[in-house]
C-alpha cells in the first residue's frame, strides 16, 4: 500500500483550518521548500499559501537568517497594496475600471493589482487581506436615494400636532404590511458545512394588513386582512380606527404618501368622516420617520421568516395571535422619547 488516504471535504477543510493556525510552521515549511529548490508553484500546492507569503519568508531569511523566519509575531506584516484594495472597495466601482460587472470579486482585485501595480497575489490572498482590514461579504443595506424637499415641514407640523395634543385627541401611525405565504429565508443556526433548509409551497400566496400604532399608548391596532393594498383597505382600516377609538374626538392618523391614500375613496370618507379622522402625510422618502415600520420589522422576523405554515390561514392566525399579545410598543426603538409623550 503507499499509504494514501482519502478526505472528505468536511475533514479537508478542518485540517487546512489547524494547519493556517500556526503561522510559524507554516512559514518554516515555506522556508524548507525553497531551500531544497522547489519553484513558487510547487510550494504554493504543498504549503496552501500564497506567492506573497513565500516571497515574504525569502526576502525575511535572506535579510535576517531564520531566526527572522520563524519567530512568533503577534501580527503579521500588513502589505503595502492592502490599503490600495480596501480604497478600490470603499470608493470605487468595478465599472471605473473597464470591468463589465457590479460587485468587486476578489479574482477582480487580483487581476487590477497585476495590471495597475504588477502585483501578482492569488485571489485567496486578496481574500485574507480584506479580512485583516475588518472587511466582510454581507448584503448592503438599500437606502432612498431622492430626498423630500418639505421633510423639515412637515417633522416640524407632526411634532408640533403630538406636542400639542389634546387629551380628547388621539394620534397614530398608520402603515400597511405584506404577508406571503413563501416565507422570507432569515438567518438560523446550522451546522458548519451545511444549509438548513425551509420548505416553501411553491405558488405564493399574499395578504395586506393595514395596521396603526397609537402614539401615547404603543398599542398596536391591525384591521382584517385584504386581497390588495389599496384604498379599499386603507378606508376599512380608518373605519375600524373611528370605532375602537370612539373614545376620542379626533384621530390624527400620521401616514405615508401611497398613491390610494388620497384617492377618490379616501376623500368620500374624509367628505363624511374628516371632522373625526384627519390625516398627516409624512416626509417622502424617509420610513424611518414612521414607527411602525419597525413593528413590522419585529413582525417578520419574529413570525414571517422560515415559517412552516401550510396555508395562508393558518399564517395569518399566527399572525394575529402575535398582535393581540404585544401589550405595546412603547420603547426607544419604536417610540422615540423625543416624540413620545
Amino acid at each position: 500500500m503507499d499509504g494514501s488516504i482519502t478526505l472528505t471535504a468536511e475533514d479537508r477543510k478542518i485540517a487546512l483550518q489547524v494547519f493556517r493556525r500556526d503561522r510559524v510552521v507554516r512559514r518554516a515549511l515555506v522556508l524548507l521548500l525553497l531551500a531544497d529548490g522547489c519553484s513558487y508553484r510547487t510550494i504554493r500546492q504543498m504549503a496552501y499559501v500564497g506567492n506573497d507569503t513565500i516571497a515574504e519568508v525569502k526576502q525575511a531569511f535572506q535579510e535576517g537568517g531564520v531566526q527572522t523566519v520563524v519567530e512568533n509575531r503577534s501580527a503579521a506584516v500588513t502589505p503595502w497594496w492592502q490599503k490600495v484594495v480596501t480604497t478600490w472597495v470603499e470608493k470605487r466601482a468595478p465599472q471605473d475600471f473597464g470591468f463589465y460587472r457590479q460587485r468587486w470579486s476578489c479574482a477582480a482585485l487580483a487581476l487590477l493589482l497585476a495590471e495597475e501595480y504588477q502585483v501578482r497575489v492569488s485571489p485567496e490572498t486578496v481574500r485574507r487581506a480584506l479580512r485583516r482590514a475588518d472587511h466582510v461579504w454581507r448584503r448592503p443595506r438599500p437606502v432612498l436615494g431622492p430626498t423630500d424637499p418639505e421633510y423639515d415641514a412637515k417633522m416640524r407640523h407632526m411634532q408640533q400636532v403630538l406636542a400639542t395634543l389634546p387629551a380628547n385627541e388621539t394620534a397614530v401611525y398608520q402603515d400597511e404590511v405584506d404577508v406571503n405565504l413563501n416565507p422570507k429565508i432569515g438567518a438560523c443556526w446550522m451546522r458548519r458545512g451545511q444549509q438548513a433548509e425551509v420548505v416553501t409551497p411553491g405558488t405564493n400566496v399574499k395578504r395586506h394588513l393595514a395596521g396603526s400604532l397609537v402614539y401615547r399608548t404603543g398599542r398596536l391596532l391591525v384591521s382584517p386582512p385584504g386581497l390588495r393594498r389599496d384604498a379599499a383597505l386603507f378606508v376599512a382600516h380608518l373605519e375600524d380606527l373611528r370605532r375602537r377609538l370612539r373614545c376620542y374626538r379626533v384621530i390624527h392618523v400620521f401616514c405615508d404618501n401611497a398613491g390610494f391614500h388620497r384617492s377618490r375613496l379616501v376623500n368620500e370618507f374624509l367628505r363624511r368622516w374628516g371632522h373625526r379622522c384627519r390625516l398627516h402625510y409624512l416626509p417622502k422618502y424617509a420610513p424611518e420617520t414612521n414607527p411602525i415600520e419597525r413593528v413590522w420589522w419585529r413582525l417578520h422576523e419574529t413570525i414571517t421568516r422560515n415559517h412552516r405554515c401550510p396555508t395562508i390561514e393558518a399564517l395569518l392566525d399566527e399572525v394575529y395571535t402575535w398582535v393581540n399579545e404585544q401589550p405595546y410598543f412603547l420603547c426607544k426603538d419604536i417610540l422615540p422619547s423625543r416624540l413620545a409623550a
